[in-house]
């Protein structure tokens, strides 16, 4: 029973009660002495009390909600409805028990198979080289003997899986993580049996607030300007592009990095190249970006020591000071975009994948840098309102003051290429396209060699 409903049969009893009293004490009242009217009189005084503390509690007792049931008694409730256990967790314990609280992960990437026809003039791209898997300037043959076939390429390297975490830190700020493998340059498997190959870091770094610390791209680079590609870079002849281990510090447009150091030298009147990395300062970078909804311009700086050191007979032990300066940007017109980048200095390692070393070693051993220029342009059409069609044209070039006769005639002196692509987009995220490029290579004895790809591909990206 309901507690304002006993409540108000409690109070009914009590009013009739008083009410009797009264009725049958008041003949009495006349006639009794004095000491039975005092003994009724507090009889009544104390009922008075039990009807003010009955209305009182029937005040502040809640009112049941529409339709409910009335609620039993405890006792009765206890006997009908035993307590159940409580449910097993779903998972006992966390599946990432040493991640730090308040941290998100995240986990994206895309698969990519490419189909490539390759036809150069001037003899084939070696089975085992990169230049098979994507568009390298300076792997082109040059002086060789050409076949007039195309050779056909398949693979899946580019596919790539980029893991991450997100920590919200005690006083807000955001301790974010990445790391990024794919299989380009992988040495470990062959296209004879199981095209299998192993996974090759890409990224791998840790950021807090204007921090960065770890490998990524370079901060002389800029990552915005490459174009929409088929290929896996796209413009390769006139862009930067290198990832390297470095600590960078970003406020607002600016940013600065000491990254990890290298140089690349031509011998004295020629021959294989050589990586050294000797030398302890890293190479320094700046870099200053304006962005609006028009798109962005970027310019930066590059400042480096080349240095090679070797010991026994003929030692050299030899550095010199260079330097580099780009300009970069995107511009917006609707849906469609025009990319562009010039770059001017030593730009050796930093640009087209190496095609030119940093520095030769002349007669005395010392080192003398090579300088050049690079560039290129890239403009976007999107064919209709849906965005699922597009196209994009692009050219690039380089070109290197080589001392021939310091570096020999055999030195690459210039490229450049020219592609032209359509992507079309059925599903979310899927991508279809083909692109066709061609591309000069010349050396400095003034011999070239042409380069045709047919490239298709399929991306899904997750």
């Amino acid at each position: 029973m309901p507690t304002q409903t006993r409540a108000r049969n409690t109070l009914g009893r009590m009013i009739t009660v008083t009410l009797a009293a009264a009725s049958f004490g008041a003949p009495a009242i006349a006639i009794a002495d004095s000491a039975k009217e005092q003994q009724l009189e507090a009889r009544i005084a104390e009922l008075e009390k039990q009807v003010q503390a009955l209305l009182a509690a029937q005040k502040a007792a809640p009112a049941p909600a529409a339709g409910a049931a009335p609620a039993a008694p405890a006792a009765a409730t206890a006997a009908a409805a035993p307590a159940k256990p409580a449910a097993a967790p779903i998972q006992g314990v966390s599946i990432t028990p040493n991640a730090a609280p308040n941290t998100t992960f995240l986990l994206t990437g895309y698969l990519k198979a490419d189909v490539l026809f390759t036809k150069t003039s001037d003899g084939d791209i070696p089975d085992n080289s990169v230049g098979r898997d994507f568009y390298v300037p300076g792997v082109t043959p040059v002086g060789g003997v050409g076949e007039d076939d195309w050779d056909l390429n398949a693979h899946v390297k580019q596919s790539r899986i980029n893991f991450g975490t997100d920590t919200i830190l005690e006083g807000g700020d955001k301790l974010s993580t990445r790391f990024e493998i794919d299989f380009f340059g992988s040495v470990t498997g062959d296209q004879r049996i199981s095209n299998t190959y192993a996974p090759v870091l890409r990224h791998a770094y840790v950021t807090w607030r204007e921090w960065l610390v770890g490998q990524t791209w370079s901060n002389f680079m800029d990552v915005a300007t490459l174009p929409e590609a088929v290929d896996f870079i796209g413009p390769t002849d006139g862009t930067s592009f290198v990832r390297q281990p470095q600590v960078r510090w970003t406020s607002g447009g600016l940013s600065v990095s000491a990254e990890n150091r290298e140089t690349t030298i031509t011998p004295y009147r020629g021959g294989a190249r050589i990586s050294s990395d000797d030398g302890w300062v890293p190479d320094l970078t700046a870099r200053y970006a304006w962005k609006g909804s028009w798109g962005h311009v970027a310019v930066a700086g590059l400042l480096r020591e080349l240095a090679h050191e070797t010991t026994g007979a003929n030692s050299i032990d030899a550095s010199t000071w260079t330097g580099a300066l780009s300009g970069s940007g995107k511009f917006n017109f609707g849906k469609d975009d025009v990319r562009w980048m010039v770059l001017y200095g030593n730009l050796g390692r930093y640009v087209a994948l190496n095609f030119a070393n940093d520095a030769v070693i002349d007669s005395s051993g010392d080192l003398e840098s090579i300088d050049g220029f690079a560039g290129f342009a890239a403009y976007r059409h999107v064919w209709g309102s849906s965005g699922k069609l597009r196209s994009t044209l692009m050219y690039s070039i380089q070109d290197y003051d080589n001392d021939v006769d310091l570096t020999g005639g055999s030195a690459s002196k210039s490229s450049w290429s020219a592609a032209a692509n359509i992507f079309y987009s059925p599903l979310p995220k899927l991508d279809v396209g083909a692109e066709y490029r061609y591309g000069i290579r010349e050396i400095e004895n003034g011999t070239d060699a042409d380069f045709n790809r047919l490239q298709f591909t399929t991306k899904y990206s997750f």
